[in-house]
């Protein structure tokens, strides 16, 4: 019998359950250590920081409550069914509120577009805007159904750490033209420039250059036509926080403020983890939720790796990086009424912009911005009267071969930010700002071990998605797992929620110490 079938790690404490470490307390982090308490193990999640949801977590300034990372969620159902399996009601947990409409989108030349699960406002908007679209419109979501069906309830939802299993997928793969670009696709259905980019820009939200990227990823539209786009009162923060409580009533341990220096390996296994401190935890089962980089490179820095080496990883491509501004106002709560929860507010350019970004490493002079304004929503991120706002451009990662260097670029290109907001959006913005925040390319390095400061791990093109990401069972080490951005199936809530499902297949139920199997 292995190592894993007998489960030889001992507790002082008496607690007879077999143990798994997870490292990393973000959303994936968090789903796993709840699946793992479900299924029997005693679980302690380890994270650098001081509050529980990674990206997903949040500061408070002045009284403002900035939201670090994801600010929506699409695909409830994966929530209610993590919460059911550790026999929990995430209704009467979280408080979401559905979006309507979802998101504006400006362009520079005035125009505007309305984005709503409400398909007679769609095919309005559309109409409004290029009536010649309707027809691509409905053949454009017969597609998205088409792709999220395989792509999100098959493929997203299962492990495809074997060969055969993309094999046997290859075909489908073939028939939905997997090999063409989102843009690619929209621009098939779709002949105003404007409607292309407002049904392709969905990849960035998940680190993926849309002119690049597999058209799978148009099944975006399916899950906001069908499910909506909600917001938690409260924040994702608030999701984690209430992750947090479910593991530790499972009987599980949530330790901040600590890092993880590399994973012990023991018997050609995962035996768990050394701390920077000098601390060993031994555990039977060993989850990942580190950057999939940061996991091969860092954590096994001890270990001779034979797929994700050091020289495969640097030929990986990565997703962009990202500049963020959280600000807060005060008095502000009745100026700007037409600024709703999302804006995205476009540039002159969208091919070019995206080129610069992802393929040249260039920082233009012009952007694009998504704006996001929870206060509308959610009255308790500002103090009364206020608001509180994030405002994120996407930047090139630092990996290319002529960085930025955003010790000396940070404060200028905010600067620039703010000129766009009050000429498209905020009008006289810098006379209320009571608080202000700024992540750059060096915070997503330096405050998540990043790679390159990436805002959401490797790119999701089609030659590194599915079975040639990292694998949710490691290739390089037995009892060693992988949740997250960075594996299969990829960045965004719903992802990395899903990866969480991934593992609960993979890991075995847990058996205590000294029990017959």
């Amino acid at each position: 019998m292995t190592r894993h079938d007998t489960f030889l790690t001992q507790d002082t404490t008496g607690d007879p359950r077999p143990k798994a470490i997870v490292i990393g307390a973000g959303l994936g982090g968090l789903a796993a250590a709840m699946r793992l308490g479900a299924k029997g193990y005693g679980v302690t999640v380890i994270d650098r920081l001081n509050r529980p949801g990674g990206r997903g977590s949040a500061l408070w300034q002045n009284g403002h409550r900035f939201d670090l990372g994801p600010t929506i969620v699409t695909v409830p159902q994966i929530f209610r069914e993590l919460w059911a399996t550790c026999g929990e009601d995430f209704e009467s947990c979280i408080d979401l509120r559905p979006l309507d409409p979802f998101y504006e989108i400006r362009w520079p030349d005035g125009s505007r577009f309305s984005a709503s699960g409400d398909r007679d406002k769609m095919r309005a908007e559309i109409e409004r805007l290029s009536p010649g679209d309707l027809a691509g419109y409905d053949k454009f979501l017969k597609d998205s159904l088409d792709r999220y069906e395989f792509g999100f309830e098959d493929l997203g939802r299962r492990s495809m750490h074997k060969l055969w299993d993309l094999i046997k997928v290859l075909p489908k793969f073939a028939m939905l033209r997997a090999d063409r670009s989102v843009y690619a696709h929209a621009a098939r259905r779709f002949k105003d420039p404007r409607l292309r980019m407002a049904f392709s820009f969905h990849p960035l939200f998940i680190g993926g250059d849309p002119f690049r990227v597999t058209s799978m990823y148009i099944l975006v539209s399916h899950l906001e036509a069908a499910f909506g786009v909600h917001y938690a009162m409260g924040g994702v923060g608030a999701i984690a926080s209430d992750m947090q409580r479910i593991i530790q009533s499972q009987g599980g341990k949530v330790q901040l403020n600590t890092d993880v220096d590399r994973i012990l390996v023991e018997e050609g296994r995962a035996a768990g983890v050394a701390l920077r401190n000098g601390q060993e935890i031994k555990s039977d089962v060993v989850v990942s939720n580190a950057d999939a980089g940061h996991t091969y490179t860092r954590l096994l820095r001890k270990k001779t790796t034979r797929r994700w080496t050091h020289k495969r990883l640097q030929r990986t491509r990565w997703s962009m990086s990202l500049m963020v501004w959280h600000f807060g106002t005060l008095g502000t709560r009745d100026l700007w009424p037409d600024v709703g929860h999302h804006t995205i507010l476009n540039g002159p350019r969208y091919g070019g912009l995206v080129r610069d970004i992802f393929r040249k490493g260039h920082l233009a002079d012009d952007m694009s911005i998504y704006l996001h304004r929870p206060t509308v929503t959610d009255p308790t991120a500002a103090p009364i009267g206020g608001d509180t706002f994030y405002a994120l451009s996407p930047v090139p990662h630092l990996g290319h071969d002529d960085p930025v260097d955003w010790t000396k670029t940070a404060e200028l290109y905010r600067e620039k930010m703010q000129k766009v907001l009050e000429e498209q959006a905020l009008p006289d913005l810098s006379k209320h700002i009571t608080a202000s925040e700024v992540f750059s390319p060096n915070t997503f390095r330096d405050r998540y071990l990043s790679p390159h400061g990436t805002g959401f791990s490797i790119e999701p093109r089609i030659l590194q998605s599915a079975w040639f990401r990292p694998h949710n069972i490691s290739e390089e080490l037995p009892g060693l797992y992988l949740v997250g951005a960075g594996t299969h199936p990829g960045a965004g809530l719903p992802g990395v929620i899903s990866s969480a499902e991934v593992l609960g297949k993979l890991v075995p139920d847990a058996v205590p110490v000294g029990a017959s199997k």
